[in-house]
This record gives structure tokens, sequence and C-alpha cells, in this order.
């Protein structure tokens, strides 16, 4: 160790944000490793001077009567050599200095450097996009392969699992694109960064992006259901009465959603108004068709949604696509009728129902007449048992 070491550790500390002295603490314990597995000892102390690199190494013995073990024991003479308050049962440090040590010391610290600025960037990078996790960033394609598309994100490289493409979707090398930091883990090699077009959150994160009033909190996105590449479905809300919140995300002519749609090639977005009205908010995700009437189930979180004969293709939607996303917009199981068959099927419904309430009439009454013939079982035993 000398002098420049210390001042490489000092700009490392510098560039690299590396304490010197963990480097340094780290750089000792290696060497006392390396020092037992090459000097043939198997108790030593080094140290490193902070300021100069001087290096010392105390080999630490046991002074005894007979040496049994040389490298690890010394007799009471010796030992008085080298400390005059030596005792027979007491360990004494000797400084020693092997031959080519300085060599296998410079090595072992290089190495452990090399490992520390290496850790060091690997936490940086990490701790870098552990913060965008959940968030937009933009990123440049770098390879596409079978599965995987990886992207050169700046400093990181992060890649889009096949799960999380939407089909259709092609890119090619140097293409750039903005992306759903869906997870970021900490592994050995590295942060590993997955990234996501497909994920419901990114339509989020692109309204919050181009519309003021999501970002300010005015206008608050209730829930988004999607099926990437077709459709995607987003209901919001404002607290102020005054602000139109289906407005406010479409923008002037259409400026702000288009910009949206453009991002995600074309799929199509619907904007509806989230209400706590759950025959209200029903009717609205089911945009564009027109919704007549809806009867709800409250306790099963099911609905049947009449429309007019002539949007029945359109509510229930192309393989039955604006339905089943009106479903996962709403957290509810909906049906969509005829209008024409509303009081055939409103009939149904209550027939239906009073049949359940029915059957958990009985259900009910029998648990109690078995509650009450157990009972009686119980009392004629504890008599029976009485009598005898």
């Amino acid at each position: 160790m000398n002098k420049e070491f210390i001042k490489a550790l000092d700009e490392i500390e510098k560039e690299k944000g590396i304490k010197k002295e963990e480097i340094i603490t780290a750089v000792e314990k290696a060497l006392e490793k390396s020092f037992e597995e090459n000097f043939d000892s198997t108790n030593v102390e080094i140290s490193i001077n902070e300021e100069t690199g001087d290096t010392k190494v105390l080999a630490v013995k046991e002074v005894v009567e007979e040496v049994t073990y040389p490298n690890n024991q010394i007799t009471l003479d010796e030992a008085l050599e080298h400390n005059k308050r030596a005792k027979v049962g007491k360990e004494i440090k000797i400084k020693v200095t092997p031959k080519n040590f300085a060599r296998v010391a410079a090595q072992k610290a290089r190495n452990i450097v090399i490992q520390y600025i290496r850790d060091a960037e690997r936490k940086v990078i990490y701790e870098s996009y552990i913060d965008k996790e959940k968030d937009i960033i933009n990123g440049m394609i770098q390879r596409v392969d079978y599965k995987n598309i990886y992207v050169d994100l700046g400093k990181s490289e992060g890649y889009i699992p096949e799960k999380e493409q939407v089909e259709g979707e092609t890119f090619k090398p140097g293409d750039r694109v903005k992306l759903y930091v869906k997870e970021v883990k900490e592994t050995s090699k590295g942060a590993q960064i997955i990234l996501s077009r497909k994920a419901p959150e990114f339509v989020a994160k692109l309204f919050e992006i181009e519309v003021p009033e999501i970002s300010q909190g005015t206008v608050e996105i209730m829930s988004i259901s999607r099926e990437a590449g077709y459709r995607t479905k987003i209901a919001v809300y404002a607290e102020d009465s005054s602000i139109d919140p289906v407005g406010a995300c479409v923008g002037m002519k259409g400026a702000r959603v288009n910009s949206i749609v453009e991002e995600i090639n074309g799929e199509k977005i619907d904007i509806v108004v989230w209400s706590k009205d759950m025959k209200v908010y029903i009717s609205n995700a089911l945009s564009p068709a027109e919704v007549v009437d809806v009867y709800i189930d409250s306790d099963k979180k099911e609905a049947v949604a009449f429309v007019p004969d002539s949007q029945l293709s359109l509510a229930i939607g192309k393989e039955g696509q604006n339905v089943r996303l009106a479903a996962k917009l709403t957290n509810w199981k909906i049906d969509i009728k005829p209008e024409s068959k509303k009081d055939e099927v409103l009939k149904e419904l209550e027939e239906l129902k009073l049949s359940e309430k029915e059957n958990s009439d009985n259900e009910i009454s029998d648990l109690n007449e078995n509650i009450l013939e157990n009972e009686d079982i119980q009392e004629e035993i504890v008599l029976d048992e009485i009598n005898e």
C-alpha cells in the first residue's frame, strides 16, 4: 500500500460515493484471509493507515513453555524479545513482513476495490430505478428476440417480457418508446427492470401525464380496465361539480385523449363518469351503448342491464368485449338483456329471489329444529346419567 493507493480511494469516494473507510476495512479483512491462506498462519491482524497507506501485519501468537504449533505459538524467551511484559498463557502481537506479501496485498486490494465499485454502481442504478417503479419512462429498443424485447434506458437495460407485450405491436432496434416500469428487482447481477406496454396502469399514467387536472388531483381515476391493443375503459370523477371530468380527459377538440390513443397505436378508449350509484355507474360503464334500466343485486354484486333491442350487440361488444370490460371496471357481474324482454326477465328475477329466500328460510328452520332436537337428546342423556 502507498499514498497513490489512498489518493485513488479518495477519488473513488468523491466520484462513486463509496466511503474510503469501508473499502480499507474490506481490504484489511481480505488481506487477513489471504495471509492465512498463503503464509500458513491462522491468526493475524492487518491494519492500513488511512493517510499514508502504510500496512502493518501483526501475527498473534500464544506464549507457551514448549512450542507445538510454530505458526501460532512462541516460547517465553522469544516473546520477551518482542514484549517485556510477555507471560506464559497470554497472547502477544509480533510485526511480520513475509516475502512477496506486498505483491499479494496489491493484487488483493485491487480486486476488492473493483468489486466495491461494481457493487456501488449496481446499487446506484437500483436506487435510481426503484424510485421510477409504477411510473412511465422513455427508452430505446435495443434488440428483440423470440420472447423478450430489450430496452436501453440510459444508465441500465430493461426488458419487456412476452406477457407484458401488446399483441400486434412491433418494434425494431432504434425505436424510441414510452414504457411502464412494472417492477424493479435487486439481483446479484444488478437491477432487473421489468417493463410493460400492456398494463392498464400504463394508460392510467399516460392520462396523468397528459391531463393536468389528474396530476393536480381535481380529477381522479377511480378504475381502469383494459384489453391491450383493442380497448380501454377508464372511470373518472371530480369532487367539484363544476368540473367535467370526462371533458378534462378528452381535452379541446380531443387533443388530450388523441395524444394517448396515438401512443397506444389507435387503441379505443372509453372515458366514463364514476358514480357511487351502481345503477348509474354500470350504465356509464357500458358506454357507448345506451342503457334503459339496470336491475342490481347488491348482495351478490350482480346486475342486469336492459338496452334497446337495436343496441344489444353494441352493449355486448365484439366477442363480449364491451360488457367484459364494463364488468372489470365496476367489479360487478353484468348481464345484458334487450328492453323488449324487460318485464319477463324482471319477473323471473323476482321469482328466483323469492325461491332463494324460501330455501334460505327452510335451511334456517331445519337448522333450528336440529339444534332443538340435539338439545332434547342432550337433556335425555343427562337425565339418564342422573337416574343411574
